[in-house]
């Protein structure tokens, strides 16, 4: 028992070692700022020039909250350099991912409008110096899958070795102290051989404890990638059913929920990884919002390199809250209009289930913006191996913070043939907001309790 004791100890030793063995050189880390952007990216432009050299903040003066986002927004006057649908697909494949490819073959109708693209995703300067110091110092933990030390708020790792890095990169870009949406839809399309759709409404806020600015140790902040609390006003089935989730940075969700019907709050031990949400007829999964959700310990990450690839970005009007609902949900997806597409560089990551370990996806691919650090395109493949799902974020500089974010995104369940929106303002009548200040009682960690959920429910 000694012995074996003994060995255990070596290797957790080992293990130490090595996950905090992939910082970058101080020779890398100089890179950042010249020949790269100051969070990572490659600065220059592709070699045909549809992905052009780093451009950096492109939001002009005057906006405030209530003002569209757009219109604010220095090329909203771009025009689609060119469509692609079912006739053409195959010429653009190899800037598609796979899931993509197969939407476009299979939905009659559907397509992707590409424009020009502006890389315009930048950061604040504190959120840029943090970055450089993450670059030779933040550490995965012992466990090789959770984030233990790095400068907030800032991308931890610039220059990444491992898949799990970049993941965590995705995690942790700056997206300020918090969000909040006054009404979001989380709408899914109707099932074969009907018509009706299930299209709930809420007030959701995410609060980001480490998004203080400044410069400080991730570990001086409670071990939490965010908190969540949201509460759903429609339909009548789920109407008055709240949740408070905080989300760790190196363990299992808490999850509590209210239960309008038996007035009080149980706590979800289980409600996590690939447990289906409530109310969605088993077609969206605790995992899947922002196209990745919760912690990453159950997949092995592996790194494959770089692509070009087109993905929704500068894509407003996924955020526009003016529209009706009814007039932008098509059979086959969001109307085309509100879904800008442009061609970047990606970072692509493959996730594999770990062995003993069960998930409904064993297998996914994701794609990660160079620029932004945001999930951008996701897919799930099932048990035999055939691709399932395809997720796709849009992404736009938002004048809050300073810097790029992807809330609003849609997934494809392509063997049912249904879809599903959600984390967008898209049609809900008033704008999201972010924070770059914790002032709001929503932000603050004693918000998100069961006993204070308990106390602002409905009874």
């Amino acid at each position: 028992m000694f012995e074996m004791r003994k060995v255990g100890a070596i290797l957790t030793a080992l293990f130490a070692i090595s996950s905090s063995a992939y910082a970058a050189s101080e020779a890398e880390a100089a890179k950042l700022g010249k020949e790269l952007t100051a969070v990572g990216a490659e600065k220059g432009a592709n070699k045909d020039g549809s992905i052009p050299a780093f451009q950096g903040e492109a939001m002009t003066a005057g906006w405030s909250y209530g003002k569209s986002r757009a219109e604010f927004w220095k090329y909203s006057n771009d025009k689609p350099l060119y469509s692609i649908d079912a006739s053409n697909v195959d010429k653009y494949a190899a800037q598609l991912s796979p899931g993509q490819v197969q939407m476009i073959k299979q939905n009659k109708g559907y397509k992707m409008d590409v424009y020009p693209s502006r890389r315009t995703c930048s950061n604040p300067d504190f959120v840029v110096e943090n970055t450089k110091k993450n670059a030779t110092t933040a550490k995965i933990g012992a466990d090789g899958w959770s984030l233990k030390e790095a400068t907030v708020p800032g991308i931890p790792f610039p220059l990444p070795k491992t898949g799990t890095e970049v993941m965590w990169n995705a995690k942790m870009k700056y997206m300020g102290v918090g969000y909040e949406y006054p009404n979001v839809y989380t709408a899914l399309s109707p099932r074969a051989g009907s018509s009706e759709w299930i299209a709930a409404t809420s007030t959701q806020t995410y609060f980001f404890p480490w998004g203080k600015k400044g410069s400080n140790a991730l570990s001086t902040f409670p071990q939490v990638e965010y908190f969540t609390y949201f509460t759903y006003k429609s339909p009548t089935a789920l109407a008055g059913q709240a949740l408070a989730v905080t989300n760790f940075l190196d363990k299992t969700n808490d999850v509590f929920y209210y239960f309008p019907g038996q007035r009080r709050v149980r706590r979800m031990p289980t409600y996590a990884y690939d447990a289906p949400q409530l109310g969605f007829e088993n077609q969206y999964t605790m995992d899947e919002p922002r196209l990745f959700n919760g912690t990453i310990e159950r997949f092995d990450w592996k790194l494959v390199g770089k692509k070009e690839l087109i993905i929704g970005y500068n894509a407003f009007g996924m955020y526009d809250p003016k529209v009706k609902f009814n007039e932008v949900a098509k059979d086959n997806g969001v109307d085309p209009a509100h879904r800008r597409y442009e061609t970047h560089r990606v970072w692509v990551v493959e996730a594999t289930v770990k062995a003993g370990v069960r998930h409904v996806a064993p297998k996914r691919t994701f794609y990660i913006d160079e620029d932004s650090w945001s999930l951008v395109v996701a897919e799930d493949y099932d048990a035999q191996g055939k691709l399932w799902k395809l997720r796709e974020g849009f992404v736009i500089p938002v004048h809050e913070t300073g810097a790029c974010d992807n809330p609003a995104f849609v997934q494809y369940n392509l063997i049912d043939n249904r879809y599903l929106v959600d984390q967008s303002s898209l049609a809900g009548g008033k704008d999201m907001k972010w924070f770059v200040e914790a002032n709001d009682p929503k932000l603050k960690e004693s918000y998100y309790t069961a006993d204070n959920l308990r106390a602002i429910s409905d009874r």
